[in-house]
């Protein structure tokens, strides 16, 4: 399997990954750190992906995503932002909103 169909299957298979610096508990970088915050506070389960341990992914996905910076956070198939969208949607409880919604259709993830 290629990165870009290994980068598919995750998204697909996930319907909240991130995809970061590090881990949740152990990120590698600040705005990864703070993604990963606002994130973890609306209470629902998520998947991650360390780029640090994949260098594949991290060359690959920004190519994919046409978005060139880490971390990115991706929702049913979709890329909702970086870092910046993603504190300010939390700022705002979109992103409260998404990931309730997410996880009402996703019942067996959580």
């Amino acid at each position: 399997m290629d990165t870009i169909e290994k980068i598919k299957q995750q998204i697909g298979e996930n319907p909240v990954i991130l995809y970061m610096k590090g881990s949740p508990k152990f990120p590698s970088c600040g705005f990864s750190a703070q993604a990963v915050q606002a994130i973890m506070s609306c209470n629902h389960p998520f998947a991650y992906v360390d780029i640090l341990q994949h260098p594949d992914i991290r060359a690959e996905l920004p190519k994919y995503a046409e978005w060139p910076t880490f971390p990115q956070l991706w929702v049913e198939g979709e890329l909702v932002g970086g870092c910046d969208i993603i504190i300010e949607m939390f700022q705002q409880g979109e992103l409260q909103t998404l990931l309730n919604e997410t996880a009402q259709k996703h019942p067996q993830e959580s």
